[in-house]
Order: C-alpha cells, then structure tokens, then sequence
C-alpha cells in the first residue's frame, strides 16, 4: 500500500513522464528501479506476452496484456514505453515493434545484452535500432572462413572510413591479422577509424600495427608501392563513390574512382602476388539505370576480365548486396532527423522498395564469401524480403511518438512528401543479371554465374572513355558505358551545366 501511495503521489504531483515498461523480467524491474529514483519517467505499469503474469504485480506495478496498450496511454497519459527485452530475437522485437506502431507512443530501449555484457548501463535509454524494424536474424558466421583470409595475414582495406569498409576494418582487428593497412582519401574518415581502432586494439591488449595510408585509388605508384613494401596478402576494395545523384552529376569523376580506380588496385594486386583480392559492389549494378551502377558493374567486369586472364596468383572476386542500414546518405538517418525537425519526411516514390542488411552483417558476408573465392566469383548476399519506403518511414514517425498527418488524420503531426524519382533511380532494385545461380556452403551466400567481356573488348571500352574524358564529351563516355554494361538504360539525360563543365 506504501509503494502504490508513493507512485500515486510521483505520479500526480512530481513532473515526470509516465511510462510502460515492455517485460516484466528481471531487467524490466532493474530499470522500474533505476527510474523511480530519476527524474524524467515515472513507470506506471509492465507490458508482456507471458500471459501468467497478466494481472499480477511485479515491483508494486501492475502487469498487463500488451493488448491493453492503447487504454494505458488514454487513461495513464502514457508517453513512452520503454523495451526492456536485452535477449529477445530480432522477430520478436518487429513483432512487439508492429504491434506499438498502431499507438502514438515514444518507442526507446535499453541496450542488448552483448552491450549490456561490455559494460553499457542499463539505464543508457535510446530510439530503437533500424534494424529492429526489419526483423532480420542474422546468421552466425562460418567461424574458418572469416579466420582464413585473415588470421596472420597483412589485410589492406580501401576506403576504410566508409560505412563498409570501416565495419570491415573492425571485424578484420577481431580475427587476429598480422597487420591492418587503411588506405582513404578523406582525411577526417581516416583518423577517425584510426583512432577508433587503435583505442579498440589497446583495451584489449593487441599489439598489430595498425597503419593509417593517405591516398587515391589512382594513384597507382603510391598503391603499388605500399602493395609491394608491406607485402599484402587481402585486400578488401571498398572504395568508392556511391550516391546516385551526385555520381549522376559528376559522371567522369564516377568512372574514375569506381572503375579506373578498381582496375589500379585490381592490377597492383596481381603484379604484387596478393593472395585474395575482394571487391565491394552493389544490387544498382544489375541492369542499372544510374552512372553509378554502370560504373560498379563496369568494376566487376574488370575483375571478372583479370581472373578469367588467368595471369597470376591472386584469386579475385566481387560481393554485390543492397543498401545497409545506418550508413551514410542511408534513409534511416535521414528519416530521424526530419521526424524530429518536424517533419515532413521525404518519400521519393510511394511504391519504392530496397533490400536492407545491417553494416555488421554485411561485412562478415563480404569477408566470408571472399574466402570461399575460386577466381572471377561473383558472390550475391540474402538480403531477405524486399522493404518499401514509405512503410518504414510511417513506422518510423510512429514509433518516435508521433502521428502521420494524412487525409484520414488531419490532426497528425509528421507528414509524408513524395519528392518524385531523383536522377537514375529505380523503383525496385535486383540482385541477379541471370537466372543461373547456385548455393555455398553458407546459406545466405550464393554464386552467381554472368556475363563477362573479352579482354580485347573491355581495353577498348575503357580506351573510349579515357579519351571521352580527355574530351571532356560526358555524352560519349556515357554511350561507353552502355555498350559495356549489359542492361544499362539511363533514366535521366545529362543535365547541361555538366556537359559544358566536364
């Protein structure tokens, strides 16, 4: 009668946001306890699927059917619930997240327990990861093919300030390399995942040099130079330009670093005798209708045509999966940042859909599927079911609190704009160019068997868009393109300030 008087009492007359905690569990009641003493949220009440606690009483709260939900925030004037479920699965975490997003209710959680584990607090609230929202379980990696292109090796990543190729860097420093190389042109990104990693290395006791490489994926003396000094054994190729719209408007400098730069590393790694060269590629390279794509799979080419040559040692292949959640010009970010500027949220397309992975998840398949390289493989990722846009955008504005203004609900506060199709995107992306392609040992990664030019027909090709480049004709380069790039229908023509500027 004492604690139910005491959390009236806070409840009433203290200015504290009342809310529902989702799990009755241990860790639900630590954090009832963390909060009573706080002086932001006031617990009201817990929420679990376990119907043997409906009705009962944990830590002087009430437990109720999550069913319930919607009378609690009318009656109690709830304003968030807080998820206090460290070990549930990712499926439950969308299922229990898809039941909440009918309520215009603040969604937070505490941390996993791997985070929990490493010495998070458990009080450390925050939105919900993206990843909740698709449900995705990610399969546990192959434990000898992360180990094999890596344990004891010199391992070089390009690009290794990306969103990519930083994941790869830090998963890469997990499985015990001899040495780390990180090569980036942007300076800023190359400190910040140096230091990152160095921090890492120190706290748990490893002593590998971790060496930080300005440097252009052009330049090829500098490339072949520090191929040949540290004697590299794996490099992970994610360097690249990626944003359909700027590459759009900026085509030479697309074809340039995507493809030429692909072929000067590619080319130093075969003259250097590296073991295992992997490059990074992208679900925009099938039947593109971007300068983008059609330079990344421009890239492919050029590593399909130096394998298939058959001159050298190094075992080349590619790893081609969709967008990944949280890294930069993601929607995910985005969409946050305008949820709480005020909205609106821009949509481009309402039918608009893309595959999405998580970057952890992404980088463990990318070094696994390199590991499992033959020569000239074309690897393509699981990326599970489809997600259209627009859902994940409403699903977003709703779980942060808020109600999608609409014509059914005029009173909503976050609205959704559709902006209409940028320059060269497609409304659904694919993985396959073909039909034919087979299982590995791991089963969300699968080989893919496509097409590929002759080594006369592409040194031809990339000699036209060298020397449209030197023209400065962005008409002519991009016609290359096209007769390189199977599929490649432009959806937007050269704007004219950049066939003037080129």
């Amino acid at each position: 009668l004492v604690r139910n008087y005491y959390h009236w009492l806070i409840g009433h007359y203290v200015n504290k946001e009342p809310v529902l905690i989702y799990g009755a569990g241990g860790a639900g009641v630590q954090l009832a306890t963390s909060l009573a003493g706080g002086a932001e949220y006031v617990p009201v009440g817990f929420l679990d699927d376990d119907p043997a606690v409906w009705k009962t009483t944990v830590a002087g709260m009430q437990v109720y059917n999550p069913q319930d939900v919607g009378r609690l925030i009318e009656e109690q004037g709830v304003t968030h619930v807080l998820l206090a479920l460290p070990s549930a699965s990712r499926n439950d975490r969308r299922r229990i997240l898809e039941q909440l997003s009918e309520h215009a209710v603040h969604v937070k959680t505490i941390p996993s327990m791997p985070e929990l584990v490493s010495g998070e607090s458990l009080e450390a609230l925050r939105d919900i990861d993206p990843e909740d929202l698709l449900g995705r379980e990610p399969v546990p990696p192959v434990e000898h093919l992360i180990a094999s292109s890596i344990r004891d090796k010199v391992v070089l990543v390009s690009g290794a300030g990306g969103s990519i190729g930083s994941e790869i860097c830090r998963q890469v420093l997990r499985n015990q390399p001899r040495m780390l190389l990180l090569y980036e042109l942007s300076e800023f990104a190359l400190y910040t995942i140096e230091q990152e990693l160095s921090a890492t290395a120190r706290k748990e006791g490893q002593e590998l040099p971790i060496i930080p490489l300005l440097g252009s994926v052009l330049d090829a003396p500098r490339v072949e130079r520090i191929i040949s000094h540290f004697k590299v054994q794996t490099i992970y190729h994610a360097a690249a330009y990626k944003h359909v719209p700027l590459v759009e408007h900026n085509i030479f400098e697309g074809v340039r670093n995507n493809a030429l730069g692909t072929r000067v590393m590619a080319q130093a790694a075969l003259q250097a005798g590296v073991e295992r060269f992997v490059l990074i590629s992208t679900d925009k390279a099938v039947r593109p209708t971007n300068v983008m794509g059609a330079t990344k799979r421009l890239a492919e080419l050029i590593i399909q045509s130096l394998a298939a040559a058959g001159k050298g040692k190094t075992v080349f292949s590619m790893v081609r999966f969709g967008n990944v959640l949280g890294s930069s010009g993601s929607v995910v970010p985005l969409f946050r940042q305008q949820i709480q500027a005020g909205g609106p949220v821009t949509v481009t397309h309402p039918d608009i859909t893309r595959f999405f992975m998580t970057i952890p998840e992404a980088a463990s398949l990318v070094i696994q599927a390199g590991s499992m390289a033959e020569g000239g493989d074309v690897f393509v990722l699981d990326m599970g079911q489809p997600v259209k846009i627009v859902d994940l955008a409403r699903r977003m504005i709703q779980l942060m609190g808020y109600e999608v203004r609409c014509s059914e609900n005029s009173a909503g506060e976050i609205a959704i704009e559709f902006s209409g199709l940028r320059p060269g995107e497609k409304l659904y992306e694919e993985l396959l160019i073909g039909e034919d392609v087979v299982g590995t040992e791991h089963p969300k990664i699968m080989r893919a068997h496509e097409e590929l030019l002759t080594e006369a027909q592409l040194e031809e090709i990339l000699a036209g868009i060298e020397a449209a480049m030197q023209q400065g004709d962005c008409e002519t380069g991009r016609q290359w393109l096209q007769q390189a790039v199977s599929g490649f229908k432009p959806a937007a023509p050269i704007v004219d300030w950049l066939q003037k500027c080129s």
